[in-house]
């Protein structure tokens, strides 16, 4: 993963592993689902994480211009914090999960909008440069409660209301995710995606901030 503007000091914080979004980790978007979960194939709300990734193709800096699919009109631009793994997590405990943690960055996780929830096609979240990933890695003791913590979104220097309530805290999930998958150094787990995601269009510049972590900054083309 070609991140040099992420790479600030040594390993473990270059970020160089596999990027990894979590589904409905917003208390909005569960409570807008609705009694959809209930629906086949599964007839029940998930009980561990839902987790997608994000590859190595999608992956780009702050700053980084996004070119517009031909076939699409509008994108959606969800905006999450993300923890960045420093140490190998394998079923670590709630309590010392954190400690597995090199710090917290920003992504804008761009992809085409649709309705699945469960099984979302590839082509949906894969586009090229779809993962902005900045603007660096901050030592969760420099941030406040990472929980808390809020992302302010620009798009075309308007401010647009987004707000995400995490269903499980950051420390609860990274502990759900290791129970059934290893994470390793460099890896990246986002916290959740809010349920109301502006949208972009061709020529629209966006930002997101998060105090203490700083304003990742893109763009398509």
């Amino acid at each position: 993963m070609n991140l040099p503007s992420l790479a600030i000091g040594v390993p473990p914080y270059r970020l160089t592993g596999t990027v990894y979004g979590v589904l409905a980790n917003d208390r909005a978007l569960v409570e807008r689902l609705g009694d959809s979960v209930n629906q086949p194939p599964y007839k029940a709300p998930p009980k561990a994480p839902v987790l997608y990734l994000k590859p190595r193709n999608t992956h780009a800096m702050s700053g980084s211009v996004m070119a517009m699919p031909e076939d699409i009109g509008q994108l959606a631009l969800g905006a999450s914090l993300a923890l960045v793994i420093g140490r190998v997590a394998c079923r670590v405990t709630e309590q010392d999960a954190l400690k597995h943690v090199s710090g917290a960055t920003l992504v804008a996780d761009i992809k085409v909008p649709h309705e699945s929830f469960y099984r979302p096609s590839v082509r949906f979240n894969a586009r090229d440069g779809s993962c902005l990933i900045g603007p660096a890695v901050v030592p969760l003791e420099q941030l406040e409660s990472i929980d808390s913590l809020q992302v302010a979104v620009t798009v075309n220097a308007e401010c647009m209301p987004v707000s995400t309530r995490l269903v499980r805290s950051a420390a609860r999930l990274l502990a759900d995710v290791t129970e059934f998958m290893t994470l390793l150094p460099g890896d990246v787990l986002m916290l959740g995606v809010p349920a109301n995601m502006p949208t972009l269009k061709s020529g629209d510049r966006f930002t997101i901030e998060a105090d203490g972590i700083g304003r990742l900054e893109g763009a398509l083309a």
